[in-house]
């Protein structure tokens, strides 16, 4: 497991890159899911990352596990790798936002 020091930073730059609330983030992996003839339960709806990211944002710091530490790595890099948060993509990048939205990261939200 990580220190104490380099949990309370990964931490803090995982609430900083996903900037969904866990309701935004479950009512975004439902919306990406549904399509005209099905919809996925709603526990089931998005991608395994989004899911766990969605756990993660209902957990608090001392029960995170070593995978959610490992995921939490994974999308502050991804979403770091997508885009300079100070220079957000443009509206018109819809790909790229709906694929930072998976990951709780909305590049339109203020």
């Amino acid at each position: 497991m990580t220190d104490a020091l380099e949990l309370d930073a990964l931490w803090e730059d995982f609430h900083r890159v996903v900037n969904m609330t866990s309701q935004e983030l479950a009512a975004w992996l439902r919306v990406r899911d549904a399509d005209e003839n099905a919809e996925p339960l709603p526990e089931e709806a998005g991608t395994p990352t989004g899911q766990h990211v969605l756990a993660i944002l209902q957990k608090r710091r001392t029960d995170l596990t070593d995978d959610d530490i490992r995921v939490m790595y994974r999308v502050v890099d991804t979403v770091t790798a997508q885009t300079n948060l100070e220079n957000e993509p443009a509206a018109e990048d819809t790909n790229l936002r709906h694929r930072l939205m998976t990951l709780g990261h909305d590049p339109l939200k203020p």
